[in-house]
């Protein structure tokens, strides 16, 4: 059985291996594949593997041989699933892989607008301490959390390791969620209403899916609700801020800082408003990156793989 991977540079650079996905068939690994370069990589193999790569009706038309794809991801958006679907070719995610290494940098981020660590080790490095007439300074205000709010939109696996890291913070942490589950209320405070949710928050944490009704759900009326200088932070999905919104409220001040590992377009446009935008860090998606995280992912692809071919497939997103 030929297995193709089309992309997997990015989760494995040299630091992980395919062997195990080597022992299920007649394995294939590109790093990067060119749109142009797709079909002629897949026309005949039964088991494609993909991160980003896309995979539309086009490319499954001129690959009949495709059985089964796999995405080197919980995200599927890359992926024409229905049309997959209607060609009897089963699609598997892999679901909470990211769990504790993408609520970990959350919070990275987070306490880097609080603390400015990069900054003032860079400043250092420079000089400015052994020039200062004083034994300490700091160039931007530093944030105390404790007794703040964590406001978190979407209340999941991440959700919940980040409001757990919160509270050990020292934070009241609520949650905004379509569908709060029973079990959860125990742990956090959900409230009802986005517009409440919003006045209370200090902190602003995404943890949501993509979804028309989330799209851009940070935009400018709803910036308009917030707590003045409040705090945005984003590693989920891109496109659930208005980026020109959320430039011009971080000029404005109205929101103090924002803390981003997403943008709607990636790699960032070098015309993306939020480069000059004050108070704005970003970093390139990496929330999802750790080794540990990445090698949980690959033994969970393996695994899909292996039960697909055994006939007991997990994991299917287009059932």
């Amino acid at each position: 059985m030929k297995i193709v991977v089309l992309d997997g540079y990015a989760e494995n650079p040299g630091d992980l291996t395919w062997s195990a996905l080597e022992n299920l068939g007649n394995l294939m690994v590109y790093d990067r594949t060119e749109e142009t370069k797709i079909v002629e990589r897949i026309n005949d193999a039964e088991i494609v593997i993909v991160n980003k790569t896309k995979i539309d009706k086009t490319v499954l038309d001129a690959c009949p041989e495709i059985r089964y794809i796999g995405v080197l991801a919980t995200g599927y958006n890359n992926i024409d699933i229905e049309y997959a679907k209607k060609r009897g070719i089963l699609v598997a995610n892999v679901p909470t892989y990211g769990t504790f290494a993408v609520g970990q940098f959350a919070i990275a981020l987070l306490l880097e607008i609080c603390h400015r660590i990069g900054h003032h080790d860079k400043v250092v490095h420079e000089g400015k301490w052994t020039n200062n007439l004083d034994w300490c300074f700091w160039d931007y205000p530093l944030i105390e959390l404790s007794g703040k709010t964590m406001g978190i939109i979407g209340f999941g696996h991440i959700g919940k390791t980040t409001g757990r890291i919160g509270k050990a913070l020292g934070m009241n942490i609520i949650a905004y969620t379509p569908n709060p589950q029973a079990e959860d209320k125990k742990e956090v405070e959900f409230v009802d209403k986005l517009d409440d949710f919003f006045a209370q928050a200090d902190v602003v944490v995404l943890h949501c899916p993509l979804f028309p009704e989330t799209k851009e759900i940070i935009n400018k009326t709803n910036i308009e609700k917030m707590k003045d200088g409040v705090i945005i932070i984003n590693n989920s999905r891109g496109g659930l801020i208005n980026e020109k919104d959320l430039a011009g409220a971080l000029k404005s001040g109205k929101i103090y800082a924002a803390g981003l590992d997403v943008v709607a377009t990636e790699p960032i446009d070098k015309e993306n408003p939020l480069l000059t935008a004050p108070n704005c860090i970003i970093t390139p998606h990496i929330s999802w990156a750790a080794k540990e995280s990445r090698k949980r992912l690959l033994n969970i692809a393996v695994e899909n793989v292996a039960a697909f071919i055994a006939g007991k497939a997990i994991n299917i997103v287009n059932k």
